[in-house]
């Protein structure tokens, strides 16, 4: 355990995230992909809708079709869909972390399927309702590893991933 407490409200139980399309955090050729204070500066009305909500966090996703996921306000996401883990590729608009980063090389030295691309909410949200969606947790320096639990979307909540 390290010298500082939980990083989210609820401790180290799972982040219920909330999905806009409304906004968009990064563009190409800005700083998406840069640890700086205008990369948060462009989630704080989102994160603000997000918490009047209930959610602690906002799901982005990508800046020009609005339909593949990016990353959560203050970390990177996985999902572990059927036998792969996917995380989205860094394409200029998502921040490499380096928890990120740790997770994929500890993953492939475990032997796991692992993939960093494009993934469509869609392909999350079928993923969840099918059951194949086995597990999606964030990666973030003070975030740590964090479990997901509700995703809402358009005015639906999507059951607790971890409560299957």
């Amino acid at each position: 355990m390290g010298p500082v407490g939980a990083y989210y409200p609820q401790g180290f139980g799972p982040t219920d995230i909330y999905i806009t399309e409304k906004y968009t955090r990064a563009a190409m050729g800005g700083l998406g992909e840069a640890k700086t204070m205008a990369n948060y500066a462009a989630s704080l009305l989102a994160q603000e809708e997000a918490h009047e909500l209930g959610y602690t966090q906002v799901l982005w996703l990508d800046p020009v079709e609005r339909k593949y996921v990016e990353e959560v306000g203050t970390s990177n996401i996985f999902f572990y869909l059927g036998d792969e883990l996917v995380t989205p590729a860094l394409t200029g608009t998502i921040l490499a972390g380096i928890t990120r980063d740790s997770v994929i090389h500890m993953a492939r030295d475990w032997g796991m399927k692992i993939s960093e691309r494009r993934i469509s909410l869609d392909e999350v949200l079928s993923a969840l309702e099918g059951k194949t969606l086995k597990e999606a947790f964030a990666t973030g320096t003070a975030a740590v590893i964090s479990p997901v639990g509700k995703l809402a979307y358009r005015g639906k909540t999507y059951p607790s991933i971890t409560e299957k």
